[in-house]
């Protein structure tokens, strides 16, 4: 049997750069195939029954989809080193921050891209899915093919009239996120945790990369810059340390707040839409990926921008490690909720199991 695991992926992907860093830093054997039109048409579809990337093959053979649950399969046969560390506290920062990487990040990831990387992009995809054309042709088919990604900029809140209050939010972030790797060379302390492999998703494949955004993070935050170069290359440390006695970097507590400020009040009505849902399609299990419009507010703007019951599934898997919390633990990471202005948490609707299907969810 091939011991090497194959990655279905693109560099200008989201998860697939979540999924390539992880894969790279643990030393776990892969090669990697761009997913081009022909992968798409006779691997990904036939195989997971929907276009998407990232996709990874086993050496058995099995296709695994989604960057969060790659990951954890991989990691229940590649335990170490570890990416889950053992402190509760620090294990519940880690979800919070995958949670923010991939549902919320989404939003400055898109806007940058679409709005200001435009054309660069659409080559960029023109050129994924048609390596052998010329260039006027890959510009053409890159329209086409990158088309349902430009809307899904505005779909997922970028409205022209809240464009300055996304780049405002976003360079604060970035600023944080430079402050706190002056002090530390992962997220949690001296090695990688699942937090630094979920922000680097959005980091590296639309920011860093995408011209416009990557003049900007090179200016703004250069210790960022490191961080994910290191990432990209696998040269973090392999045998550093999460910080001692399960504690939270200060460095990193204006991020945790920024994120229970701004998407914690989208979660919470995002339940509520769901549960309109459900009184609305009585004996339906399978949730649309998006079940309407709702408000959301940011630095002081208010727009919209669609309800995305997968982000619901997340946050179930941040409220699991929470609960899961030992006593003493769980009380730590409430008073630390508390301090960083998350009343919020404490005051979410009940949400209904949900189990994840495909590219959405569905209630058991």
């Amino acid at each position: 049997m091939n011991a090497t695991h194959t990655l279905y992926g693109a560099e200008i992907s989201y998860f697939s750069g979540k999924v390539r860093a992880y894969l790279r830093w643990k030393g776990i054997p892969f090669e990697e195939v761009a997913a081009d039109a022909t992968v798409y048409r006779e691997v990904i579809v036939p195989g997971v029954g929907f276009p998407v990337i990232p996709v990874v093959r086993t050496p058995a053979g099995a296709l695994l989809q989604d960057s969060t649950e790659i990951i954890e399969q991989l990691e229940a046969a590649h335990p170490h080193p570890g990416i889950v560390p053992a402190g509760g506290l620090q294990r519940f920062a880690a979800a919070l921050l995958e949670l923010h990487a991939d549902e919320w990040l989404v939003l400055p990831a898109m806007h940058y891209r679409w709005h200001h990387n435009r054309e660069w992009a659409m080559r960029a995809f023109g050129a994924l899915n048609a390596p052998d054309a010329g260039a006027e042709e890959q510009f053409a088919i890159g329209q086409r093919r990158a088309a349902p990604f430009a809307q899904a900029a505005v779909l997922l809140g970028a409205q022209p009239h809240m464009h300055a209050a996304i780049e405002r939010s976003y360079e604060d972030l970035l600023a944080e996120l430079d402050a706190h790797f002056a002090d530390h060379a992962c997220v949690l302390g001296g090695r990688p945790s699942i937090a630094d492999f979920a922000l680097y998703g959005p980091l590296y494949a639309h920011q860093y990369r995408d011209p416009a955004s990557g003049a900007l993070m090179r200016r703004r935050a250069p210790r960022l810059v490191r961080w994910v170069e290191q990432l990209r290359d696998g040269t973090l440390p392999r045998d550093g340390a999460f910080v001692p006695a399960d504690e939270i970097p200060g460095t990193l507590l204006p991020v945790l707040r920024r994120m229970l400020r701004e998407q914690l009040p989208v979660l919470a009505d995002s339940i509520v839409r769901l549960r309109e849902w459900m009184a609305q399609h009585p004996g339906e299990r399978s949730v649309p990926r998006a079940i309407g419009m709702h408000a959301f507010a940011l630095e002081g703007a208010r727009g919209e921008r669609i309800v995305r019951p997968y982000s619901l599934w997340m946050l179930q898997r941040a409220r699991d490690v929470h609960a899961g919390l030992a006593p003493e633990t769980k009380a730590r990471a409430d008073r630390l909720l508390q301090a960083l202005g998350g009343d919020g948490w404490f005051q979410l609707p009940e949400l209904p199991r949900l189990e994840r299907e495909g590219l959405s969810v569905r209630l058991p």
